[in-house]
């Protein structure tokens, strides 16, 4: 298979999605198309969290926010299993899943004032589903900030050349809110010059690498980085979102699409040999089973509940009109199935393009063996490189276009980062949100406070990230963050959040005699992969992690709860019609 018909395959199928599958969905189910609408970033307008945004930078927004490390890091390691079927999962479950769960929180918020999905879940089946919506969204936000955060500084501390164009980023984000803003300037073209400007800062930042002096400060270089992350993201949830947040999505936005577009520029140009088989055949000792691991590995690469919480979160309360909803919560969603596609091609074809003795556990090249079987022999070096074949896949292909090394692995660096710092500090404000509500429903005062509210939404998660406990994949004695140990678990409790998502978003438009496949079908079968999963996961883990057995256990046990407190209400309903 050329690797060049795999990335046209893509783009038709994402193109034909869009045109045809979201507009079915939008006039059948979700009626957008109402002028009339009052929509809340102007029933509720406060300048802070509610502002009505035009849709090209709201999309920039949503599409960042959505899009940090895990649709690159899912996709390069689910290419263990070969190409094709994670190219399948992908477009299928972008399409007529992913899309619809993002587009249909997005609306669904927005004709309920913009309130979250647990919110909305109060009325839509019980205040305990509410209760249990909010418990396990709290829970999971703090895993993802955490995580997040100890990426980020990782990725810092051994790519330096990027320290300097993320954070001068920060400060052409504020520049280009206010000429938006407070100067009525266009916002296209500042956004163009703040990227050619993140641009030149690359370049500076690959001749004056930035490195913290740990004996100045009294902290490794590492946990430095993730308390200055948690202090940027606590202030930047704070501010108002035109300040800094819709600027420098909008700016990634443009990041995003640029390199993108020079990756795959760089397929057409390079043509790199897809040495990954359609499905793998040599299978190792630890190979784990294709179903239903694959899908939860992807997660956000095909359907994620962290969209959800995002459409339901911020970008509802900035939409500006109702019909804006359709680009920002399917065609964002269409984004970030375009990332993951190439994340794959890096992995299947990008990766023959490294040299061998670039991949981690090859010292000397071996002939004989392609590179990708050298850099997937096993089921633990896969998940151990994350997302390095993106990095490695995607550097080599900008070199292919003339871009100096050095230069391509800085750009590569930075893109990853941008996007996942992007994801770190609308995910604080989400938590801030979900907090507020959290004390509405427990009618807890404290919680109500924004500063408060805040800080809790920060510093569970700077425990989690410095909290070392055993490693239980490694020998007697060894520890790890408390976040990287729990981190297995987050793709299937992702997918999980987004099957309950949709069963609210179900059972809300059930109500109102609409056309329910569309989200029932979704929900279904997310509902029964991520059943599957944390059941195996519990078996494997029993005995070995109890910290990761018990949770397993509990999600299980959620997801029989809310399928049971779903079902009640499904027959309340029906008793009534």
């Amino acid at each position: 298979m050329s690797s060049i018909l795999i990335v046209l395959i893509g783009f038709i199928f994402f193109y034909l999605g869009y045109r045809f599958y979201s507009k079915f969905v939008s006039d059948k189910i979700f009626e957008i198309n109402d002028s009339s609408f009052n929509v809340p970033s102007k029933e509720l307008k406060d300048g802070i969290d509610y502002l009505p945004t035009k849709k090209h930078i709201l999309f920039g927004h949503h599409f960042t926010s959505i899009a940090g490390a895990a649709p690159i890091i899912g996709p390069c390691v689910a290419a263990y299993w070969g190409w094709l079927p994670a190219l399948i999962w992908i477009l299928l479950g972008t399409v007529f899943m992913g899309a619809v769960h993002d587009f249909g929180a997005l609306v669904t918020s927005v004709r309920e004032k913009g309130r979250s999905i647990a919110d909305i879940a109060s009325e839509t089946i019980s205040k305990r589903a509410r209760i249990m919506f909010l418990i396990f969204i709290l829970f999971l936000v703090w895993l993802v900030l955490a995580v997040f955060a100890m990426v980020i500084a990782d990725l810092f501390v051994s790519n330096p050349s990027s320290v300097i164009p993320i954070n001068v980023q920060i400060i052409i984000a504020i520049l280009v809110g206010f000429l938006m803003y407070k100067k009525n300037v266009e916002a296209l073209a500042p956004s163009i010059i703040a990227v050619g400007l993140l641009y030149f800062f690359i370049w500076i930042g690959t001749h004056f690498p930035v490195s913290v002096d740990s004996s100045l400060i009294g902290l490794s270089q590492r946990n430095f980085w993730i308390v200055a992350l948690f202090i940027y993201s606590g202030i930047a949830s704070l501010l108002p979102v035109w300040v800094l947040l819709q600027p420098r999505d909008y700016i990634n936005s443009h990041q995003l699409f640029i390199g993108l577009g020079l990756l795959f520029l760089g397929v057409f140009i390079a043509q790199p040999i897809v040495e990954a088989p359609a499905i793998r055949s040599f299978q190792g000792e630890s190979t784990p089973s294709i179903f239903p691991l694959l899908f939860v590995t992807i997660a956000c690469g095909a359907i994620s509940g962290f969209h959800g919480l995002v459409s339901s979160g911020t970008s509802s309360k900035q939409l500006e009109k109702l019909k804006d909803a359709r680009m920002v919560g399917y065609g964002g969603m269409i984004g970030e199935g375009s990332l993951a596609l190439f994340s794959i091609i890096a992995a299947v074809a990008g990766i023959s393009l490294v040299a061998q003795t670039d991949i981690p556990h090859v010292s000397e090249p071996i002939i004989g063996m392609s590179n990708w079987e050298l850099y997937y022999d096993s089921w633990d070096h896969a998940r151990g490189n994350k997302a390095l074949a993106f990095v490695l896949g995607g550097g080599k292909l900008l070199q292919s276009l003339g871009i100096p090394e050095d230069f391509a692995n800085t750009l590569m660096s930075v893109l990853v980062i941008s996007f996942a710092a992007t994801t770190l500090d609308t995910a604080t404000r989400i938590q801030r949100f979900i907090i507020n509500e959290f004390g509405q429903s427990l009618k807890f005062k404290p919680f109500s406070n924004k500063y408060i509210a805040t800080l809790v939404a920060v510093i569970p998660a700077i425990f989690l990230a410095f909290w070392d406990v055993a490693d239980p994949t490694a020998a007697a004695g060894s520890t790890k963050s408390a976040g990287f140990v729990l981190w297995p678990i987050f793709g299937a409790s992702n997918q999980m959040l987004a099957a309950l998502t949709l069963m609210v978003i179900t059972i809300y438009y059930w109500q109102r005699k609409k056309p329910i496949l569309p989200l029932l079908i979704p929900m279904i079968i997310i509902m029964i992969i991520t059943f599957i999963s944390l059941s195996q996961k519990a078996m494997m883990e029993f005995g070995n992690n109890n910290i990761l057995f018990v949770l397993s256990i509990l999600l299980v046990c959620l997801i029989i709860w809310m399928v049971f407190e779903g079902v009640i209400k499904v027959l309340e309903i029906n008793k009534r019609m």
